[in-house]
């Protein structure tokens, strides 16, 4: 955006055309002003410097006054005008030479400067002497406040020109501005022009990394708390431009732009209307990057699509019997109600009586949709010429604007109630990308949103069904979300969808990611009954006395047909075989959560869910590529993440189906130890291991095995793969002292029971450095413990090297010569080391 021309001080309205009319009576100034300055240089100091300079003045500022007694009548056209104008700025050019009194160089660069308000034409007539920039630059040095003022303006007014930026900056005048910024003695005046000059210079997609190169913008940025308007409308219109380039994101970002920027656009005073909108333009284009759009909702703001004034014709208020809460709870009655009708007027809300006033939630809620409704209802909700500001650097139809959070969630639950299939696609999108924390989640609840986006799960629309999905996923973080999709029918909505085989892979993901945090919440049933009134419209989720409602059951209790039936475990079992990891990972999560009930257990058995674990064991599936389970070491990191949460998930389903004599029956025992025991000598994740040694320890009691080496042999490489690195793990990472105390004394106690494998596994898994720093730390049993074991790592030749470099012998040396109670453990060490 280009800052308006600048303004002189004082102002001549007229300087444009003064000059002109001026030439009959003055023709001779040039030839009078030289004369005149050769007697002045002639006559003594003094008086007579002083009055060469107030002679100067007088010339200067006659020449420029507008109206003299009718001069200039003969003058009438613009091109005589023109080129008279151009001959005589020609002498006020050559004044601007180094050479030329410095005074003087002060009146000529102020008078071309008023002369260049006059807009384009007389710009140009400005820029016909060439050099002239170097020599209006040159004085941006000077000592002279006024003639700063003036080169400054004159800069920014050359500048809004695109013609002449170039010209400007190889003058090295964005240098020279960036300098003058940095001076402690600039004035107000040469502040706001000089950056307004940057301003224009920041329109130039191609000058904006200097303006970043140039260890500027941390100053603009605290120019943004100026308390002068016109200084803080300069600055806001700098980072607006500089925002419009997506490189610059981060240091604008890292200079603490975003804050200042909300506080900005919150100000509703009438003279921050343009600040307000460079802000709001400023913060948009952040907004496009979904780690900054995070910090802007962090600050209050939410993003809201702009969809036209015409979708909102659609909005038609639902008629209320009596006033409800925007989430669809009831409000209480007033137990005197008015003959006046004032109890409805006032929302029936006793104030007096503190239980049953509503919380901020529910408060700011009912505000929020109070004003959003009220302004759909008046047609200005929005207007048609919003987003034009944004049409330059945004698709036509991918415009934004920036509410306050209560506004802007009621606004964006409103569109989703319309009619127009682009609306609500882009509100439900907007909603997902605004639930970023537990505040806008639970906000988004209170204003109603649940509900509008389950009915859209069954849209005829495409797309619009895949952004609900979208939306219902990132807001079912929160339990309280998860509480109400449940109460307001939305499980059975949920479980239809995943039955459906034609739903897309993707809205197929978001939704069992929902559905496993629903059942994480702590549900508790076997099955979830729906009962459907008479009233109800087909295909319509009603949350209210007459739609659906569920009741959540003990296994004894159920009599009606169930939810999850056996073709939902036939499609969780599909999606658990053919899947990525990452969905993968979700469905063995509800799958272990169905699995603690006798009738889903038999339906997975019956599903041969059995073999699908056997090979998620064997192959681990990434991708729809297989790979073998003992080669983690060869995939990428987050490929490793991924597979190994995959399996930790679908080892805890398969624990839980060991309680089931049915579907034990359907395994071969035997070979799901062998895979599980290799996984536990790979290289998968320590945490994933927990699980294995677990369902390791089950499967052996559920296989009924006698052979007391076969069982023997499993608990060896459960200690050696999965404890010993557990407690190494511990002793390292926890910043409890009493933990890494009960991980030493209890390694201890493993490694004392003379086995060289758990004495191997304990150096492998890098335990030496902090049994070294447990020394260090430690005393009593837990010093005990530590030598104990740094003494059968010593009994291998191989650890000596490592127990010396992380600083064990200085350690001992103290404890011995100090002789403590454990100096003849250390003596021992010493001893053994090749010291």
């Amino acid at each position: 955006m280009l800052p308006p021309l600048a303004a002189a001080a004082p102002p001549a309205q007229h300087a444009a055309t003064a000059l002109p009319h001026l030439l009959r009576r003055r023709h001779h100034l040039g030839h009078q002003l030289l004369l005149r300055r050769h007697r002045l240089r002639a006559a003594p100091a003094g008086v007579g410097h002083l009055g060469r300079h107030c002679r100067v003045r007088r010339l200067l500022a006659g020449a420029y006054a507008p109206g003299d007694g009718g001069a200039g009548q003969d003058v009438d056209s613009s091109e005589s005008t023109s080129s008279t104008g151009s001959a005589y700025i020609g002498l006020f050019v050559r004044m601007l030479g180094l050479d030329n009194d410095p005074r003087d160089r002060e009146h000529a660069v102020y008078t071309i400067w008023q002369y260049s308000l006059g807009g384009r034409k007389y710009i140009d007539e400005i820029m016909q002497f060439h050099g002239c920039v170097v020599l209006i630059v040159s004085l941006l040095k000077s000592d002279s406040a006024r003639a700063c003022e003036a080169a400054t303006g004159l800069l920014r007014n050359i500048t809004s020109v695109k013609l002449y930026r170039d010209v400007a900056v190889e003058s090295g005048a964005m240098e020279e501005i960036f300098s003058l910024l940095c001076k402690s003695t600039i004035t107000p005046e040469m502040l706001e022009q000089s950056l307004c000059t940057i301003w224009n210079f920041s329109i130039d997609e191609n000058l904006r990394y200097k303006i970043l190169s140039s260890d500027i913008l941390t100053r603009i940025v605290r120019i943004l708390d100026d308390e002068d308007i016109k200084v803080k409308e300069a600055a806001a219109g700098i980072i607006s431009n500089l925002a419009l380039s997506r490189s610059n994101h981060g240091a604008l970002v890292e200079a603490g732009v975003i804050p200042k920027l909300v506080q900005l656009l919150q100000n509703k005073e009438d003279d921050y209307k343009i600040i307000r909108k460079e802000a709001k333009c400023s913060l948009l284009e952040l907004s496009a990057d979904e780690y900054y759009h995070n910090l802007i909702i962090e600050e209050g703001l939410v993003r809201v699509p702009l969809v036209g004034s015409a979708a909102y014709k659609a909005f038609r208020p639902l008629p209320h019997s009596w006033p409800s809460f925007p989430d669809g709870s009831e409000i209480q009655r007033s137990c005197r109600p008015s003959k006046y009708g004032a109890t409805e007027l006032l929302l029936g809300l006793s104030v007096d009586e503190k239980e049953i006033e509503p919380d901020e939630a529910k408060i700011n809620a009912m505000k929020g949709r109070s004003n959003q409704q009220f302004l759909a209802r008046i047609g200005a909700i929005e207007l048609d010429d919003e987003g034009k500001e944004q049409s330059g650097g945004s698709q036509k139809n991918d415009l934004y604007t920036i509410l306050p959070w209560v506004d802007g969630v009621a606004r964006l639950v409103l569109i989703i109630g319309l009619e127009d299939a682009s609306a609500i696609a882009k509100a439900a999108k907007a909603i997902g990308d605004a639930s970023t924390n537990e505040h806008m989640r639970s906000s988004f609840k209170e204003a109603g949103a649940v509900k509008p986006l389950l009915q859209l799960l069954k849209h005829t629309d495409m797309p619009i069904r895949e952004v609900a999905a979208y939306a219902l996923e990132r807001l079912s973080v929160s339990a309280v979300v998860c509480e109400k999709i449940k109460t307001d029918g939305g499980l059975k909505v949920l479980v239809d969808i995943v039955k459906d085989p034609n739903i897309p892979v993707e809205q197929l993901e978001k939704i069992i990611n929902t559905l496993s945090r629903i059942f994480d919440t702590g549900i508790s049933m076997v099955a979830v009954d729906a009962v459907y009134s008479e009233k109800s419209t087909q295909g319509d989720i009603d949350g209210g006395t007459n739609g659906t409602y569920f009741t959540y059951l003990k296994q004894e209790e159920t009599s009606s047909v169930p939810i999850i039936d056996f073709d939902v475990i036939l499609r969780l079992t599909k999606v658990l075989k053919e899947a990525s990891p990452s969905l993968q990972e979700k469905a063995a999560s509800i799958l272990e959560h169905l699995a603690a009930f006798d009738q889903h257990a038999t339906a997975m058995t019956a599903a041969r869910l059995g073999s699908v674990i056997e090979a998620i064991l064997e192959m681990g599936v990434i991708h729809g590529t297989t790979g073998d389970p003992e080669n983690f070491d060869e995939l990428p990191t987050v490929m490793i993440e991924q597979v190994s949460r995959a399996v930790s998930a679908t080892v805890r389903l398969l624990t839980k189906l060991l309680n089931f004599d049915l579907f034990v029956r359907s395994i071969s025992t035997e070979k799901f130890i062998a895979l599980l025991r290799q996984m536990l000598k790979s290289s998968i994740p320590l945490q994933s291991k927990d699980w294995l040694a677990a369902c390791l320890i089950k499967l052996q009691s559920s296989s009924g095995l006698s052979g007391h080496e076969s069982v023997s042999s499993v608990d060896m490489e459960i200690t050696i793969y999965e404890t010993i690195p557990r407690l190494v793990e511990q002793m390292m990472t926890s910043l409890s002292f009493e933990d890494k105390r009960n991980a030493v004394i209890e390694l201890n106690k493993i490694v004392s029971g003379g086995v060289m494998e758990y004495t191997r596994a304990v150096s492998t898994a890098g335990g030496i450095f902090p049994l070294v720093k447990m020394i260090e730390d430690s005393d009593g049993d837990a010093l005990e413990a530590s030598l104990a074991i740094l003494y059968n790592l010593t009994m291998d030749p191989e650890n000596h090297p490592a127990i010396i470099a992380a600083g064990a012998v200085p350690l001992l040396k103290q404890i011995v010569v100090a002789e403590s109670t454990h100096w003849n453990r250390a003596l021992q060490l010493l001893r053994t080391l090749p010291v």
